[in-house]
């Protein structure tokens, strides 16, 4: 299947249905294959509305990773196809993602080939910053399915946990700050889009983290467990959350902007 633009709904979905698939059944450089198959780089190209939710959506819902955040950066910034532009980690470090499996030596970002560099240049990284911000809700997302099927399942004092306050609130806690989260990923861009993606990516990376500590709460030991999905898409957050600004940085950067400023501009008409 071919992407193009100007697909109407009954495309979309069956779009997004193949690409469901696709990564369920492929990560690393086989998804990054297949998604060149299904034409990733002329849907980024000509429908980055489209193309950037979609498929960094469903990186966190299925788990997959891909290194498709080098090809948000590159055509944002006209790079020449296949580089690996260096990336701000947390605590002022730099990475690149790694075209391929990366240094089985590294170990200690999340499983993703994610290689640290000496240092690199400062970038226009909105979209790249908003492509992750999508990666963390899926991540979101699958984490809040999992805790929902373990509540529904596991029986205390004769009836599902589901029923407990409690178990309710953590839920539906992480369900809001998910929506949220969402709802200012989908902003239209009309003004300061720097200011935007920065909180766009802090509003993802905490609805990341939120879900990470009450879905660990809900499921409990089992959580804990390596055999469990849950601790994988925890690295992953963890490692995501620190990509081109942690949700902690940016919040500082976007307030003492603003701070200096003495005003706020206005980002969403209501």
């Amino acid at each position: 299947m071919t992407v193009t633009t100007g697909m109407d709904a009954t495309s979309i979905a069956l779009l997004e249905d193949t690409l469901r698939k696709t990564m369920a059944s492929h990560s690393g450089p086989e998804l990054d294959q297949a998604l060149a198959e299904l034409g990733w780089a002329e849907m980024l190209s000509d429908d980055p509305d489209l193309a950037i939710p979609l498929v960094f959506r469903l990186l966190g819902e299925t788990g997959a990773h891909a290194s498709v955040l080098n090809d948000v950066i590159l055509e944002t910034i006209g790079g020449l196809p296949g580089g690996t532009p260096p990336m701000p980690f947390a605590g002022g470090s730099w990475v690149i993602w790694e075209r391929g499996e990366g240094n089985p030596d590294n170990p200690v970002l999340g499983g993703l080939p994610l290689r640290t560099v000496p240092g690199g240049e400062l970038m226009r990284v909105g979209e790249a910053r908003r492509a992750l911000g999508w990666w963390l809700v899926g991540s979101a997302r699958a984490m809040l399915a999992l805790a929902r099927e373990h509540a529904l399942d596991r029986v205390q004092f004769g009836k599902p946990i589901a029923s407990f306050q409690a178990v309710r609130h953590r839920i539906a806690e992480t369900l809001v700050a998910i929506e949220g989260a969402e709802a200012t990923l989908s902003v239209p861009v009309v003004e300061s889009p720097d200011l935007t993606s920065m909180l766009a990516k802090a509003a993802a990376g905490k609805a990341a983290l939120t879900a990470a500590a009450h879905c660990q709460q809900v499921l409990g030991g089992i959580g804990f467990t390596a055999e469990h999905d849950l601790h994988h898409h925890i690295e992953r957050v963890l490692v995501l959350d620190g990509l081109l600004g942690s949700t902690r940085e940016l919040t500082r950067r976007v307030g003492g902007g603003l701070r200096a400023r003495r005003s706020a501009p206005r980002l969403v008409q209501l």
